[in-house]
């Protein structure tokens, strides 16, 4: 008997209409119907509710090979028939509930648009110093330059802060689930499939905002170029330096928040960059990558104060990411 079938079933054996189970639920009856039609698969936090309001387990809701009804507590004696040996290994790895993998979807989808408006932030944050130091430069405004580069860093500063303080409270929240990209795992029944589904649904979204978030970063060269091949002023090309930070700003957001949820059911189901073999490689890098990221950093610092040119510095980043894009390869190779 498969989840479809279980709801219906307890549904009226409770003597409940489909209106009366969406109410108790906080659904519409369209969910319940789709529910019990098999059309949809209810999300994890409905399933725990479905499990409390009907008296039984998730995993007798989940597993489609149990008929008796109700079954409560009788997971763990299954579970153990199974054999000493396979039962063991599995108490060796972390195991992840229902409620944990609900909570982390739920936590990840919320944080990936806070953090990726953040890294955007940070992106946008030199064009107020770039466009205000470009008009005391030629005379676009009565400031100094002194005043005006004052100014613009301030803002700089602000938004970076801000930025920050949100990227560590984010952080914090996601901390305690650090386990997922690090230890085995052993999921409890029924996430797998619904943590499947949730990643086939979101991958054509994940595919557009990629398409989306390159073609923004290149169609921002377009006004740059075009100053240089029509000989604009060079106060011209300044602002056209501030609309391309503008657009790998948005293109940024789409990567940093598809990116975010994509990896979190990679997480879950153990897969992409978090395999168990990649997980056991990647203990042995992070020294590694968290001293070249410093140096990432301090060098970015260092040359944007050095030189004030903010608004060409930040390809440090971008060369420093390539960079490492292909030290990991080259690791990768020597591990094989």
């Amino acid at each position: 008997m498969i989840l479809a079938e279980k709801i219906m079933k307890l549904r009226k054996q409770q003597g409940w209409s489909q209106e009366e189970l969406a109410m108790k639920l906080g659904v519409s009856r369209q969910s319940v119907s789709k529910w019990e039609s098999g059309a949809s698969i209810p999300e994890l936090d409905k399933i725990l509710q479905l499990g409390e309001l009907f008296g039984v387990s998730t995993d007798f809701l989940l597993k489609d090979d149990r008929e008796d009804f109700p079954i409560i507590n009788g997971d763990e004696g299954e579970q153990r028939q199974d054999g000493a040996g396979m039962w063991e290994r599995e108490q060796k790895l972390r195991q992840v509930t229902l409620e944990e993998a609900d909570t982390y979807m739920k936590l990840i989808r919320k944080a990936a648009y806070r953090i990726a408006a953040g890294v955007s932030a940070c992106i946008l944050a030199p064009i107020p110093l770039i466009v205000l130091g470009g008009m005391a430069e030629y005379g676009k405004t009565a400031m100094s330059e002194d005043a005006a580069g004052g100014i613009g860093m301030i803002i700089l500063l602000l938004i970076v802060a801000t930025a920050a303080a949100e990227f560590i409270s984010d952080g914090m929240k996601i901390e305690k689930f650090s386990f997922l990209e690090k230890e085995p795992l052993s999921l409890q029944y029924g996430i797998t499939g619904i943590a499947e589904q949730k990643k086939e649904q979101f991958a054509p979204v994940k595919r557009n905002c990629i398409v989306i978030g390159v073609m923004l970063c290149i169609l921002g060269l377009l006004p740059l170029l075009g100053t240089e091949v029509a000989g604009a002023s060079e106060f011209v090309q300044v602002l056209c330096v501030g609309v391309l930070l503008a657009m790998i700003s948005m293109g940024t957001f789409l990567f940093v928040a598809s990116g975010m949820i994509g990896e979190s059911y990679d997480k879950l189901l153990e897969e992409g960059d978090y395999t168990r073999e990649k997980k056991q490689a990647k203990k042995r890098t992070e020294p590694i990558t968290a001293i070249y990221w410093c140096l990432v950093v301090a060098a970015y610092l260092v040359v944007s104060f050095l030189t004030r040119r903010w608004d060409l510095s930040w390809i440090i980043f971008a060369a420093a990411g390539l960079v490492y894009a292909a030290l990991c390869g080259v690791m990768s190779l020597f591990e094989k």
